[in-house]
């Protein structure tokens, strides 16, 4: 059986860099949660007036 050394066995993997693809991946998820969430507002604020109009 091999011998292990003692910093093998605790070393932490090093974060891999991100790619193109992930980059612009959560970018684009960013956009379209914040359109999202800028579009339930609206909403919610014009059904609000809506209501009270009647």
């Amino acid at each position: 059986m091999a011998k292990l050394k003692s910093t093998d066995v605790f070393t932490t993997a090093k974060p891999r860099a991100e790619t193109p693809f992930e980059k612009t991946l959560r970018a684009s998820k960013e956009i379209t949660e914040n359109e999202t969430a800028k579009r339930e507002e609206k909403t919610a604020r014009l059904r609000r007036t809506r209501l009270e109009r009647s």
